[in-house]
């Protein structure tokens, strides 16, 4: 079980300030623990270590960088079951689902380990003299660490999307201050508490529950040199606004569609239907690249809309800590509720419901719609939650016209045989990623990941978010 209380991580050490954010379990309500929270004053502390530690984590060996990182690879592993059961209970995540987030933040920050002794695009020597004015100069680059840096985490990856911007950070050697989401802030907390093993340079990480007003100094400080959030686009968008001069990546939100192409027969579309059944309703449909839309040929629609629905309804809702649960609780009777009203919303509007559609507290049915009007919520807006919408088309280029009818961009699933359709889903899609074969939920931790429109700016993976935490410095030399 979890600790009774956890404290904040201000410039390397715990601080046991308060007790003040209870941390609930999501699925029977009840407080589970009690964590520190921090305020406007303990976040200028922060922000006053992190510069004071930027030149030593820019002078930190690259050995040294490795060494940090693998000793939270080494302990990640020891404590695994414990970090599983903590994300089980304060994000409601099925205990299969959390062992699987585990394994991510250990492949995340090895990953990371392997990175920090060979940062990508590294350097180069290269000649100038590409005219006669230039004759005699020589031109050698290389990439330096931005500075300090702010993150901002969501509930629904409690540990990789906190390892997706520590991690990276760390390798690049940047000081940096975390706020984890409220709602599941124990994971960061632990990885904190490992964290304060090391011999980092005092001044080097913070990890600072806070407020929402109290996370105003993550973004506004001028100290600060880069803002990474993962969240909604509603916040992303208008704390890149206020975010004045610094870098900022936004990992936002979706609404991920995945086609189904006619030719998709036999065993291949039995695996799509399980592929597209996980990819819709694993952790309860809270992921930014969940299937949302599921957009089938007329030839085989009648076919994946009978095998969808009676997956469907084999799932099996409850307890996450049960082995054999696959459906959880959403993260709050407020969200549970706002879906089933686009839900029923549609349904008002002539949907039909195939299978599912009711709620009883945090515990959403996983649910199938089809005969959806294009213009309600749970087709233009991300639903967050276990719901998906079908519908038919005739032709591939407009399947592809239906996936980019969206003010959304972040990956986009294709089931086809046809090398040709593929390559020109990849050329034509407005996303981030197309994944062939496979659902949009899809993701390994060393690709690049993000999107485009209100999906957001930037890319994840460990490597992609190294160069936004670094810089290019230009050095020429003339030799007379």
């Amino acid at each position: 079980m979890l600790k009774e209380t956890y404290p904040y991580y201000l410039a390397n050490e715990a601080v046991e300030a308060n007790t003040d954010l209870d941390v609930m379990d999501k699925y029977s309500g009840e407080v589970a623990t009690r964590v520190a929270l921090a305020d406007a004053e303990a976040i200028d502390r922060a922000i006053d270590a992190s510069v004071e530690a930027t030149v030593p984590m820019r002078r930190l060996p690259a050995y040294q960088r490795e060494d940090v990182l693998q000793h939270c690879v080494n302990r990640f592993q020891e404590r695994f079951e414990e970090m599983a059961l903590a994300l089980c209970i304060e994000a409601g995540k099925p205990i299969k689902d959390s062992r699987g987030e585990v394994t991510r933040l250990i492949d995340t920050f090895r990953i990371a380990a392997e990175e920090s002794v060979r940062l990508p695009g590294s350097g180069e020597v290269f000649p100038m003299d590409i005219s006669a004015r230039a004759r005699g100069y020589t031109g050698q680059w290389k990439r330096v660490p931005i500075g300090p840096c702010s993150f901002i985490a969501p509930f629904n990856f409690p540990l990789n999307l906190v390892a997706h911007k520590v991690a990276p950070a760390l390798a690049a050697g940047c000081p940096f201050i975390l706020k984890p989401a409220s709602m599941t802030p124990v994971g960061a907390l632990i990885i904190g508490e490992i964290l304060a093993e090391t011999d980092l340079p005092r001044g080097a990480f913070s990890v600072l529950p806070c407020r929402r007003d109290g996370a105003d100094l993550f973004t506004v400080d001028e100290r600060l040199k880069l803002l990474s959030f993962t969240g909604s686009p509603d916040v992303g968008w208008a704390l890149k606004a206020r975010a004045g001069k610094k870098k900022v990546v936004l990992e936002l939100g979706g609404n991920a569609a995945v086609i189904v192409d006619g030719d998709t027969q036999g065993p291949h579309l039995e695996d799509a239907i399980d592929r597209i059944i996980f990819g819709a309703f694993y952790q309860s449909g809270q992921s930014c690249i969940g299937v949302q839309r599921i957009i089938v040929h007329r030839d085989i629609y009648d076919d994946v809309r009978d095998k969808l629905s009676a997956a469907t309804r084999k799932l099996k809702r409850g307890d996450p800590k049960n082995e054999d649960t696959f459906i959880g609780p959403m993260i709050s009777e407020a969200e549970a509720s706002r879906l089933q009203g686009w839900i029923d919303e549609a349904v008002e509007a002539g949907a039909t419901v195939l299978c599912g559609g009711a709620r009883e507290g945090v515990m959403m049915e996983p649910t199938l719609l089809e005969n959806v009007d294009t213009t309600l919520s749970i087709q233009r807006k991300e639903a967050f939650g276990p719901v998906a919408v079908l519908s038919a088309f005739a032709d591939f280029d407009e399947a592809i016209r239906m996936v980019n009818d969206s003010v959304f961009g972040l990956q986009t699933g294709i089931f086809t045989r046809d090398l040709y359709k593929a390559q020109r889903a990849w050329d034509e899609l407005d996303v981030g990623g197309v994944i062939i074969g496979d659902a949009p939920s899809w993701r390994v931790d060393h690709m690049p990941y993000g999107g485009v429109k209100d999906s957001g700016l930037g890319r994840e993976g460990v490597r992609w978010a190294i160069e936004d935490m670094t810089e290019v410095r230009l050095m020429v030399v003339r030799t007379p």
